[in-house]
């Protein structure tokens, strides 16, 4: 089952995959309603591919065939079915996805958990990006990369340019595709704006949960709140607290949003050490950011360094996104982050993450300078050997703080 936002690339993406089939059937439920009444007579597999295979008029047969569900919130019974797939036709191929699936799987007491194979799809990242922009040289470069041997000037310069379009397109799929064709900034920008529309008509969906008005208020504080602490009273609303906190819970449902919770980081799990109470929220798309943030293209393509670019917030955003990505695919992403307030010493780390059984603070300085204070006080604390500085220096290591071009993130997950 994958589940994500919607248009992050589900159903592309298993449609490649088909390609390596010698059969593939693709049964979208928004469009093949009369598809469902096969699933509520009965969702008994055997049953079900005798009737889909005279429908569609093409084989079922184990390995052979890949069997594609698509918009399958749309037939809770064919949900229900996947689990008597697994355990009567194992064999046989099965992938379901589908827009805001989320959402009818919490109302579905129970849908196979255990054994259904669950993968989570983000927006691209910016190794992906580069991917797609077939610069897979300048990819290994970073790959190859560390303290030892930094980036040459020539492809660091390079890297920065990119990275500026990256923050200005973002990773979703339509958006990056259109770009690799045209190179056409103001084209993506126009597909952006479409994308945004399509998610909130999307609200329109929610409305027997939360008023539309109110998702669309605590949607867009998100984006003026990045980088701090999400706070109720700060969204532009009339709503009771109880309904813009329902409100944000169905966006983070939605996968439009991320939670990242406090955590006290004095051992891991980290997720067993979260204040649920005390949470930042990062909207799941950069390009979607910049765009409702109302960011100028020239700003960020004149930009010297990342600071320039809403204080840092884009900075502080774009890394939370690439750690997300890099995150494990069969379980919902986790981000969490360190405050601690004191009188004599108050600090902050944007990000920290486990990786093996190790912690791993990450701080983020959007520019090429700055003092790394809460750093230095979370290792002492914490007892740690060393944690990372995210900016756009090239690698290099002082003491125990290692620091890591922004757009070299997916080296942490080597």
């Amino acid at each position: 089952m994958l589940r994500g936002a919607r248009q992050v690339g589900k159903t592309y993406s298993v449609r490649q995959l088909g390609k390596t089939f010698k059969y593939f059937i693709e049964i979208n439920f928004e469009l093949d309603k009369d598809v469902r009444y096969f699933f509520e007579n009965s969702i008994n597999p055997h049953n079900l591919i005798e009737k889909l295979s005279a429908y569609y008029q093409t084989p079922i047969i184990k390995g052979q065939t890949l069997l594609f569900f698509d918009e399958i919130q749309e037939c809770p019974e064919a949900i229900k079915s996947l689990r008597f797939f697994y355990e009567k036709m194992p064999q046989l191929n099965v992938i379901a996805a589908g827009s805001l699936l989320e959402f009818a799987l919490s109302e579905i007491l129970s849908y196979g958990v255990g054994r259904i194979e669950t993968l989570f799809m983000y927006p691209l990242n910016f190794k992906e990006f580069l991917w797609a922009l077939n610069e897979n040289a300048l990819s290994e470069i970073i790959k190859n990369s560390n303290y030892n041997n930094p980036i040459e000037v020539p492809f660091f310069k390079r890297l920065q340019d990119l990275l500026k379009t990256f923050l200005l397109i973002g990773g979703m799929p339509e958006v990056v595709a259109n770009y690799v064709k045209n190179r056409d900034l103001k084209i993506c920008q126009k597909i952006i704006s479409n994308l945004i529309l399509t998610f909130k008509d999307d609200f329109k969906k929610y409305r027997k949960r939360t008023p539309v008005d109110c998702l669309n208020e605590v949607f867009n504080s998100i984006i003026l709140q990045t980088g701090s602490k999400f706070v109720f009273s700060n969204v532009n609303s009339n709503s009771t607290y109880k309904t813009m906190q329902n409100a944000l819970d169905l966006l983070v449902m939605a996968g439009l949003a991320y939670k990242v919770y406090h955590t006290s980081a004095s051992g891991i799990p980290l997720g067993a050490q979260i204040n649920q109470k005390k949470y930042k929220v990062l909207i799941f798309d950069i390009g979607i950011f910049q765009q409702i943030a109302g960011i100028d293209i020239s700003t960020i393509l004149t930009a010297d360094n990342v600071n320039t670019l809403n204080k840092g917030n884009i900075a502080e955003l774009f890394t939370g996104l690439e750690i997300i990505s890099y995150s494990n695919p069969e379980m919902p992403a986790n981000l969490y982050y360190w405050h601690r307030e004191s009188k004599s010493s108050n600090a902050e780390i944007d990000y920290v993450i486990q990786i093996d059984n190790n912690i791993l603070p990450i701080e983020v300085k959007a520019g090429t300078k700055g003092k790394m204070q809460s750093l230095y006080i979370f290792l002492e604390e914490k007892k740690l050997d060393y944690g990372f500085r995210i900016s756009l220096e090239n690698f290099s290591q002082f003491e125990k703080i290692k620091t890591l071009p922004i757009f070299a993130i997916s080296n942490l997950f080597q």
